[in-house]
């Protein structure tokens, strides 16, 4: 399976409103907007990427639970970006003082925020080309710091404002560096 771009353009361009009415009201469907205002309708996962996916979440979950230092979102929550793009990372963490700087009401939608860390686990439905677009897309929205793990070559992606990408070969072990304090990713969770 892969993920359909459906462009409504020619007809209309949804709202924000619009398109949190569309996914109420499709709770089986994983929909994420590109930039252009596409629509991208999203494979379900199957039970590897599922497992690893859990795993992941976890370990971030239980981190942050440690150092109360921000909010840890899993792959269901779709983010609001600056550039116009609706998505949903596999993980996503954004820091307690730029979370709580937001409204009940945008907590509660789409939040108008783009993570400060995001993590994409590939699947096998999943395109490397257009994850990696994705990646891109997050960090120009403002994300600082973005991981891009694909278990079936072992290769992690690194990705930072102004700076090349970093492409790691079967790592064993994954540093939050300045923007996931303390956090330290086994990867053998994953491989």
């Amino acid at each position: 399976m892969t993920a359909y771009t459906i462009n409504f353009d020619p007809i209309v361009r949804l709202t924000d409103d619009q398109f949190y009415q569309l996914c109420r009201a499709n709770p089986d469907v994983k929909f994420e907007r590109n930039p252009k205002g596409e629509l991208l309708i999203m494979p379900p996962t199957g039970g590897e990427t599922g497992r690893g996916n859990a795993k992941l979440t976890s370990r971030f979950v239980v981190w942050n639970e440690q150092t109360d230092l921000g909010e840890v979102f899993d792959s269901s929550t779709c983010f609001k970006l600056p550039n116009g793009g609706s998505r949903s990372p596999d993980v996503a963490w954004i820091r307690r003082d730029r979370w709580d700087a937001l409204t009940p009401s945008q907590k509660e939608k789409f939040p108008l925020i783009a993570p400060d860390f995001v993590l994409e686990l590939l699947s096998p439905t999943d395109s490397l080309r257009e994850t990696q677009g994705k990646m891109q897309e997050y960090i120009r929205s403002g994300v600082k710091l973005g991981w891009l793990i694909d278990p079936k070559s072992q290769r992690v992606e690194i990705y930072r404002p102004d700076r090349a990408v970093e492409l790691l070969e079967s790592p064993t072990l994954l540093s939050g560096e300045t923007v996931l304090v303390g956090f330290s990713l086994d990867l053998t969770v994953i491989w």
